[in-house]
C-alpha cells in the first residue's frame, strides 16, 4: 500500500495563507477555516461545525460526487481545475481548488486552498489567451455544464439572470428540465440529447422555460467535452438569448399569414393548420371555391365593386361555413376546412342565390366550381389535398361549372398512387432500382440486330411494375426526368462499351426530352459520361420526338449542343414520327439521321389502305431526305414485309423480341432473323 505523502500544518498557517483555505477531516467535517474564506464565501466554521452543515451541500455544490470524493482520499496533491463555489449570497466564483493531504492535530486530513480566478490576471500567453476565451464566452453568452447523466453541474451567472433559477436550486436538476413538457419540445430535446451523447455537436434555435415556466428562446450549440477532474464526459451548452427576435418574428408571420383584404389565412397558414390537424388525425373535408370567370367580372364592374365582391363573398363564406377554418388562395380562388357533409358543403351554391352581392340594384351573377375532398379518406397530405383539389376544379369547368363535387374513389386512388410513385421515385433513384431493358432494332434486309433502344423500367416493392406511361409524364412533371435521363445513359454507354470490348459493335438508343437539353451542359455531361465509360460515340443514338424538334427549333442553345454531339459522332433519330406538330422545318436545321415510324400507324397496317399509303409516303418522304427510316410495332411477318417492300430499312416489334436484358440481347444476337 502506497504511503501517503502529508505534512504536519498548524492552525496559524492556515489562517495566515494569501488565499482562501481550509481543511477537511477524511469525512468530510470541516476542521479549519481561515479569515480569508469567510471573506470571499460568507460562511463561518460555526456555519459547518455548530449547525452540523455540509461542505459538499454548500461551498462545494458544484463539485461532482466522484470529484469530491477523489478530494478527501486523495493520497497526494490534486489540482481541480474550473470549479464553481457556490457563496452565501448564492452566487458562483470561479477558482481552481488545490486538494493536499496533511495531519492536523494528528489526525489524517485534506488541506484545500482556493486559487481565485480573478485574484490573477497573467499567466503563460497560450493559457491566457484560452482564459481570455473562457471570460468572453461566460460574458457574452448564457452558459450551462452537464454531466453524462444529464444533471446540471456548472453554470453562469448570465444563465441565471435569464432562466430565473439559483444555484442551489438548478444544481443537481437534469437538463430535460430546462425545456417546455409539451411533445413538440420532448422531440427536439431527445434529439440534442441523442446528438450530443454520440459525441457529435448540436446547433439549433429551441424553446426553454424558466424556473417560473415562462418561455424564451435560444440559439443554442451543445458541445460534448472531456472532464479530466472528473474522468468523465460533459456536455456544454453555449446559448444565445433570441427571445426579442422570436417575438418579432412571430409578429412577422401573423402579418405574412393573412390576407390584408379579407382578414383570412393565406396558403402558407392553410398549410400549417392544415398539418396539425392531419397529425391530429382529425376527420375534415377539404373545400376548394373558385368564382368562374373572374377576370370577366372584373372587366364588367369597376375596381370598387371588384373589391366589394371579394369582401362580401367573403362574409358570405363566414355566415354559411361558420366554425369552420377559411383561406383565401388567390384572388378569387378560396379554402374551407369544415367538419359539415357534403350536402350541406352543396348547399352553399343555394345560400350565394338566396343573397346575392349588388352591383348598386343589380345582382352579380356568381357562379362558383367547388371540389370537396376528405380526408384522411380521400387523400391524407396538404399537398395531395389540394393536386386533388385543382383536378375536380377542372372537372367541374369541363362540365359547365357552378357545382360542388367530389371525385370518385377510382381517380382518388389514381391520385394517391401518382403521389406515391413521386414519392418512391426519388428513393428508387437514390437506391438504383431503376433497370434498362433492351429492345432490339433488325436490319430488315440482313435480319441482323445492328441496335437496341434502351427502355427504363421499375418494379417498386411497394406499388408494383410501375410502366413508362406512367413513370414518364410523372418524372417530367416533377423534374426527375433529368435524373433518370442521366441513369439511362450512364447504364447504355456502360453496356455499349462492354459489348464493343467484346468485338460486338451494337448502337444502343437512349430517348431524352427537351427539358434535359435546357440543361446548357447537357452535351458536356454526355461527352462526359462516354469519356468515363470509354464508349465510342458512334455507338450511342439519341431519341427525340416530335415535340421535342419543335421546341428545338426556337432555341438555338438546344441547337447547337445537338450539333456538338452530332460532330462527336452521336446520332439523332426523330421518333413517334406523324404523331405530333405538322413542321418540317426542323428537318432542315436539326440534325436528324433516322426517321421512325410510330406503332399507331403500324398497327393498323393491314387494315387500312389509307394507312398503307400513308406509312408508304413517309418512307419514301425519309428516302428523299437520306434518312434511314425505321418502324416501331412491328408484330406480325405480314407487317414485315410490307414495310420491306416499301423500302423501310429497320424494323422494332415484339415480332422480334419484347424488351429484354443484356444477357437475351447477346443470346438474340445468334439467332438471326429468318
Amino acid at each position: 500500500m502506497r504511503e501517503e505523502k502529508t505534512n504536519i500544518i498548524d492552525e496559524n498557517l492556515v489562517n495566515t495563507s494569501p488565499f482562501p483555505s481550509f481543511a477537511l477531516n477524511r469525512h468530510g467535517s470541516v476542521v479549519l477555516w481561515n479569515d480569508l474564506s469567510e471573506i470571499y464565501f460568507g460562511y463561518s466554521i460555526d456555519d459547518f461545525v455548530n449547525k452540523n452543515s455540509s461542505l459538499k451541500d454548500n461551498l462545494l455544490s458544484a463539485l461532482s460526487e466522484e470529484a469530491y470524493n477523489r478530494l478527501l482520499i486523495g493520497n497526494e496533491s490534486i489540482r481541480f481545475e474550473q470549479v464553481q463555489l457556490l457563496t452565501t449570497e448564492d452566487s458562483f466564483i470561479d477558482a481552481t481548488l488545490i486538494a493536499s493531504p496533511v495531519f492536523i492535530k494528528g489526525e489524517p486530513s485534506i488541506l484545500v486552498t482556493c486559487l481565485l480566478d480573478s485574484l490573477f490576471t497573467k499567466l503563460n500567453d497560450s493559457t491566457q489567451a484560452l482564459k481570455d476565451l473562457q471570460n468572453g464566452l461566460y460574458s457574452s453568452f448564457m452558459m450551462v455544464t452537464i454531466d453524462e447523466e444529464g444533471l446540471i453541474i456548472h453554470c453562469n451567472q448570465s444563465f441565471l439572470n435569464t432562466s430565473h433559477w439559483t444555484p442551489k436550486r438548478v444544481l443537481g436538476k437534469t437538463f430535460w428540465q430546462l425545456f417546455p413538457e409539451d411533445e413538440k419540445s420532448k422531440k427536439v430535446v431527445e434529439t440534442i440529447w441523442r446528438t450530443i451523447s454520440s459525441g457529435q455537436i448540436w446547433q439549433g434555435e429551441v424553446e426553454k422555460i424558466t424556473k417560473d415556466g415562462l418561455p424564451y428562446w435560444v440559439d443554442l450549440t451543445a458541445i460534448p467535452t472531456y472532464s479530466e477532474m472528473d474522468k468523465q464526459y460533459q456536455y456544454v451548452l453555449i446559448e444565445k438569448d433570441i427571445t426579442s427576435q422570436k417575438n418579432i418574428q412571430h409578429k412577422l408571420e401573423k402579418i405574412a399569414y393573412i390576407d390584408p383584404e379579407t382578414g383570412l389565412m393565406n396558403t402558407h397558414r392553410l398549410e400549417i393548420i392544415v398539418n396539425e390537424m392531419i397529425n391530429e388525425n382529425r376527420h375534415f373535408s377539404f373545400v376548394y371555391l373558385s368564382i368562374d370567370k373572374f377576370y370577366t367580372l372584373k372587366e364588367l364592374h369597376n375596381h370598387q365593386m371588384e373589391t366589394n365582391l371579394i369582401i362580401e363573398f367573403t362574409k358570405r363564406m363566414k355566415i354559411y361555413f361558420q366554425d369552420s377554418h377559411m383561406a383565401r388562395i388567390n384572388e378569387n380562388e378560396f379554402v374551407v376546412i369544415t367538419p359539415l357533409g357534403e350536402w350541406f358543403i352543396q348547399g352553399f351554391l343555394t345560400y350565394l342565390k338566396q343573397n346575392p352581392i349588388y352591383d348598386g340594384n343589380i345582382a352579380v351573377p356568381i357562379s362558383i366550381s367547388g371540389g370537396i375532398t376528405r380526408s384522411p379518406q380521400d387523400q391524407s397530405t396538404f399537398s395531395h389535398l389540394m393536386k386533388a383539389s385543382l383536378a375536380t376544379i377542372s372537372t367541374v369547368r369541363e362540365a359547365g361549372g357552378d357545382s360542388i363535387v367530389s371525385l370518385s374513389n377510382a381517380t382518388h386512388k389514381a391520385i394517391n398512387r401518382k403521389s406515391i410513385i413521386e414519392k418512391r421515385l426519388l428513393f428508387a433513384l437514390d437506391q438504383q432500382h431503376l433497370k434498362v431493358l433492351y429492345q432490339p432494332q433488325v436490319n430488315i434486309h440482313s435480319g441482323k440486330i445492328d441496335a437496341v433502344e434502351a427502355l427504363v423500367r421499375w418494379e417498386d416493392d411497394e406499388i408494383g411494375v410501375v410502366s413508362p406511361d406512367e413513370l414518364i409524364p410523372i418524372a417530367e412533371e416533377t423534374g426527375l426526368i433529368n435524373n433518370i435521363g442521366s441513369f439511362v445513359i450512364e447504364e447504355a454507354c456502360k453496356q455499349a462499351a462492354k459489348w464493343h470490348n467484346e468485338g460486338l459493335d451494337l448502337k444502343i438508343s437512349i430517348n431524352l426530352s427537351v427539358r434535359e437539353f435546357r440543361d446548357k451542359n447537357m452535351a458536356k455531361t454526355i461527352l462526359e459520361t462516354l469519356e468515363t465509360t470509354r464508349c465510342p460515340a458512334n455507338l450511342i443514338q439519341i431519341e427525340i420526338t416530335e415535340k421535342f424538334a419543335l421546341e428545338a427549333e426556337a432555341e438555338t442553345s438546344i441547337i447547337k449542343q445537338m450539333l456538338k454531339l452530332e460532330n462527336e459522332g452521336i446520332v439523332f433519330i426523330l421518333d413517334d414520327f406523324g404523331t405530333g406538330y405538322a413542321s418540317f422545318r426542323y428537318m432542315q436545321l436539326l440534325p436528324i439521321k433516322i426517321l421512325k415510324i410510330d406503332q399507331m400507324f403500324i398497327s393498323s397496317l393491314l387494315k387500312s389502305e389509307k394507312t398503307q399509303r400513308l406509312i408508304n409516303g413517309m418512307v419514301q418522304f425519309g428516302k428523299s431526305m437520306n434518312l434511314t427510316v425505321l418502324a416501331e410495332g412491328v408484330e406480325t411477318k405480314q407487317q414485315q414485309q410490307i414495310l420491306k417492300e416499301y423500302g423501310c430499312d429497320a424494323i422494332q416489334g415484339y415480332l422480334i423480341s419484347k424488351p429484354v436484358t443484356h444477357d437475351a440481347i447477346r443470346k438474340l444476337i445468334k439467332l438471326p432473323m429468318k
